[in-house]
């Protein structure tokens, strides 16, 4: 009989939880797979066109993979530093420039996990402000994997 009881009043519970007003919830704007792969292309072109040979690593805001590139000839630890870039930049809207600076001056920043002071990664912010995401790449020097992530922002940013 207990048990009875209990089932009903989480049924009930679990009824009225599911039927709450849809316009309460708010819609966070969030990346898209088709403009994570614009990103993807732009800074490969610009890689192509200087012949570099890059990793692309573009996370949603959360700080899960939302697209992957490697470009043929790319070295293949520079797959995790493309990724670490990413996540770094996923974690906080700040760029692995700045992180570098921050961990100067917190001690023990730089041992954070999943994070790098390797410059190179870059947070995905709209127009309005909210951070949507990150772009990691590496593959060349730091300053040509940051020139190649804010290329592939700059393809998009007429889209955030």
């Amino acid at each position: 009989m207990k048990n009875k009881r209990l089932n009903t009043l989480g049924a009930v519970a679990l009824f009225a939880a599911l039927s709450a007003p849809v316009a309460a919830q708010t819609v966070r704007p969030g990346l898209d797979l088709a403009t994570a792969q614009m990103m993807a292309d732009a800074c490969e072109r610009h890689a192509q066109e200087k012949g570099w040979r890059m990793i692309i690593a573009i996370n949603d805001e959360a700080g899960n993979p939302k697209y992957f590139s490697r470009m043929d000839g790319s070295i293949l630890i520079s797959i995790r530093v493309a990724q670490l870039k990413a996540d770094t930049s996923s974690g906080a809207a700040f760029s692995t420039r700045q992180f570098r600076e921050l961990s100067k001056t917190v001690v023990g920043a730089e041992l954070l996990p999943r994070t790098t002071t390797i410059i190179g990664g870059l947070p995905i912010v709209t127009s309005k402000g909210a951070h949507i995401g990150s772009i990691g790449v590496s593959g060349g020097s730091e300053e040509e994997d940051e020139q190649c992530a804010r290329k592939g922002l700059d393809a998009v940013k007429h889209l955030l």
